[in-house]
């Protein structure tokens, strides 16, 4: 039997994105990785129980694996998924590799993404308690979510060593990142 609820695709699915081992902002693997058989197979077992599309088991598959540091296999997922959903992906992808340039590139093609506010207000709320203004003023201009700001962010940390205490900072957005797509994935694009 299925499940055509957004919420219980989402709950089955947060495990996989759980733990404090957050993914680097490069392309840098964690010991706490799921490997990537085991972790197909848990997708697989999740999207036989709940009624998520086609689009939304790609997408959801491609966020997975780059959560779980496998760059290669998502980025093959997402150059697949023509969308603006897809192109975010590829443009997180490409961030991490790093191919800065690159990463902007696919987030010219996403455009203005739905997803974007909410990104906005949960860092904003991430930032409000700390003494990062200024990255609070870079990421969120305007009350807008910068995917571009953030490719500099990253980039800034991997290039300089003081930039480089932002890395646990942007670590955390960058989960967020993944938390508000996740969310859209399954409720979106679920029958």
């Amino acid at each position: 039997m299925t499940d055509c609820s957004p919420h219980n695709a989402l709950m089955i699915l947060k495990p996989l994105f759980a733990g404090d081992d957050l993914p680097a902002l490069g392309p840098e693997l964690r010991t706490g990785r799921t490997p990537l058989a085991e972790l197909n197979r848990q997708l697989d077992g999740v999207f036989k129980k709940n009624a998520l599309s086609d689009d939304a088991q790609s997408l959801v598959r491609s966020t997975a694996l780059l959560w779980h540091d496998h760059l290669d296999e998502s980025h093959t997922l997402a150059q697949d998924i023509e969308s603006a959903d897809g192109s975010f992906l590829h443009g997180i992808m490409h961030r991490r590799e790093p191919d800065y340039a690159n990463a902007k590139y696919w987030f010219r093609r996403v455009g203005t993404h739905p997803s974007f506010s909410e990104i906005a207000r949960r860092v904003r709320d991430l930032l409000g308690s700390t003494n990062h203004g200024d990255l609070k003023r870079q990421l969120i201009p305007d009350g807008r979510w910068d995917a571009f700001a953030m490719v500099d962010a990253v980039e800034s940390a991997a290039c300089n060593r003081c930039a480089a205490d932002y890395d646990p900072l942007l670590r955390q957005i960058q989960r967020i990142e993944f938390e508000v797509l996740l969310e859209r994935f399954c409720a979106v694009t679920t029958h």
